[in-house]
């Protein structure tokens, strides 16, 4: 390149990056190193590219506090032409070293993940995309960020033309957060969130394929029951469909079975200016229509956003207490749960609550003797709507006979003052709550043992993996070192996590993306070892390890 030519090149290229700080670049460099360190589950090329472009932009961001901060002090030196220049110098040569030898660590922290949680590994060659696409996403929020400093001080400088500089400055501000945040909630609230919802509701008028009315008068949705088909929702459909019957149950426990009830109800089926109460008592009706406070367990199933019940676990239920039971649910939303587990965290405690009263109240009115056992169980959101009732442990553990909470997301009640106030010396991903006696948490059945210590008749279950960043996730995550990652990392996770300021909290909101997109047994992905947990909580007569071990099969095998 001819000297001239290449002087240009130059000038252009110092030109630009001079209006980039240069200690906002070094926090930057050190959050996209941090960025790709390992979280709980592996995440793709992109999503690790979003991870890093969001890191390094608020890296770069909190560089630029410091610095104003420094300035505001009166502490700025003053540095020559020669020293800013070998300072650019000093930052380039670092980063040709840093972001290449981040980008191969990565990709091996990657590989460790992955086989931690039995996923193939993907090529080396992968993570290399990761840079160009970070660098774009920083670089956009960047020049949106930009020209939001850019209106604010347009708006400051027409503001002063009639009003001290303070008094423009602080209504110039106050004017720029009201539009970004009306600008987002039309965006997202009025955009996204509602353009997600019309979706879905199309979407739940959809029958899955293979899913087919059933005939027996003990589901909802069949020629005997009033809630019609058609309006329990796509998910409704799925559930009162499924199932197995009293010989396929006989034929796996070896022993007498029952057709097992499953009633539900969509969440229109109340009508216009129906609420969550007016649809749970329609699914009480059925429960009444279909003799299900004859039988000798009740389960009431809080579901997740679209309505979904997890199939195992319902079967896992059905078979160890041999049919002899009912399970009663109802939709809530059409909105996905990942969706409503960011907009809408009302809706799912509230059909939680109105569904477990109303199933009580009935109850209430049966003489004691005659009472089918009562327990609760919900994946998710559902886990959270199914703890709605209850204010704490002890209401928890008088108010059902058992539980199966599986999944708890993190800002869940109880859940999380039970965690907080655990044993001393136990850990947070599995903490033992007054010795075993009535809660335990478990990531696999063998948690349950406690090394033999008592356990009542009333039997709370919190179901939850150490990998799960559906239960690890916590605004918290931003500022604050949780205990988990302060305690020996369970067996899925790698014990070269790390927690840093902002960055974990950007990783593990990117692993909830693909969090069932893992093997049963870690992630957000919960399965057979339901049959163990239930087993274990019901505690059906004469139940042993082969009769859950042929449960197991049996479901492996349907799945």
């Amino acid at each position: 390149m001819p000297a001239r030519a290449r002087t240009a090149v130059t000038g252009w290229a110092y030109g630009h990056a001079e209006r980039l700080h240069p200690v906002a670049l070094a926090f930057a460099l050190m959050f996209f190193a941090a960025s790709m360190t390992p979280s709980l589950l592996p995440r793709a090329w992109y999503l690790q590219a979003v991870a890093t472009g969001l890191s390094s932009v608020i890296g770069y961001g909190l560089g630029c506090f410091v610095v104003w901060v420094v300035r505001g002090c009166g502490l700025s030196p003053r540095f020559s032409a020669r020293t800013r220049r070998l300072g650019w110098r000093v930052l380039g040569w670092t980063s040709v070293v840093v972001v290449p030898l981040a980008l191969v660590l990565g990709t091996y922290w990657q590989r460790i993940v992955r086989e931690l949680v039995g996923r193939t590994s993907a090529p080396y060659g992968t993570y290399l995309a990761v840079l160009p696409l970070a660098l774009l996403i920083a670089a956009t929020i960047l020049l949106v960020a930009r020209g939001i400093r850019a209106l604010s001080q347009r708006i400051i400088l027409r503001l002063e033309r009639f009003l001290p500089a303070p008094v423009a400055r602080l209504i110039g501000v106050m004017l720029v957060v009201v539009l970004v945040v009306l600008a987002a909630d039309v965006t997202v609230q009025r955009g996204l969130v509602a353009t997600a919802e019309r979706a879905a509701q199309v979407a739940d008028r959809d029958t899955p394929p293979g899913v087919v009315r059933p005939t027996s008068p003990l589901r909802s949705g069949s020629p005997e029951s009033p809630e019609r088909w058609e309006t329990l929702g796509s998910e409704g459909r799925r559930f009162v469909a499924g199932g197995s019957n009293a010989e396929a149950i006989g034929a796996v426990t070896q022993r007498a079975a029952l057709d097992p009830i499953r009633v539900y109800a969509g969440r229109d089926s109340a009508g216009p200016g129906g609420d969550e109460r007016d649809v749970a008592a329609r699914v009480v009706a059925e429960l009444d229509r279909t003799g299900a406070f004859e039988r000798g367990t009740l389960a009431v199933a809080t579901t997740t956003g679209t309505g979904w019940v997890n199939e195992t676990i319902a079967s896992a239920f059905e078979h160890v207490t041999s049919g002899d039971c009912a399970i009663a649910a109802m939709q809530y939303s059409y909105l996905p749960s990942p969706v409503a587990f960011v907009v809408d965290r009302e809706t799912p405690r509230a059909a939680g609550q109105a569904l477990l009263e109303a199933v009580q109240a009935r109850l209430a009115t049966i003489p004691e003797v005659q009472r089918p056992r009562l327990v609760v169980f919900g994946e998710s959101l559902g886990s959270y709507g199914s703890q709605a009732a209850f204010p704490d442990a002890e209401a928890l553990v008088t108010g059902v006979d058992g539980a199966l909470l599986v999944g708890t997301p993190g800002f869940a009640e109880p859940w999380g003052t039970i965690t907080a106030n655990r044993d001393a010396g136990s850990l947070e991903r599995l903490p033992v709550v007054d010795g075993g006696a009535a809660i335990r948490f478990a990531a696999s059945p063998e948690d349950l043992e406690l090394d033999g210590a008592p356990w009542g008749d009333h039997r709370i279950v919190f179901w939850q993996h150490a990998s799960d960043p559906v239960t690890w996730w916590s605004t918290d995550l931003l500022l604050q070192r949780p205990d988990w990652l302060r305690e020996p990392a369970g067996p899925d996770v790698d014990p070269g996590v790390r927690w840093f300021p902002v960055v974990t909290f950007w990783q593990v909101s990117l692993d909830m993306v693909f969090s069932l997109d893992v093997p049963d047994g870690h992630g957000h992905a919960y399965g057979l070892d339901a049959v163990d947990l239930w087993a274990a909580i019901v505690q059906p007569e004469g139940w042993d390890g082969q009769a859950t071990a042929r449960v197991r099969a049996a479901l492996a095998e349907s799945r």
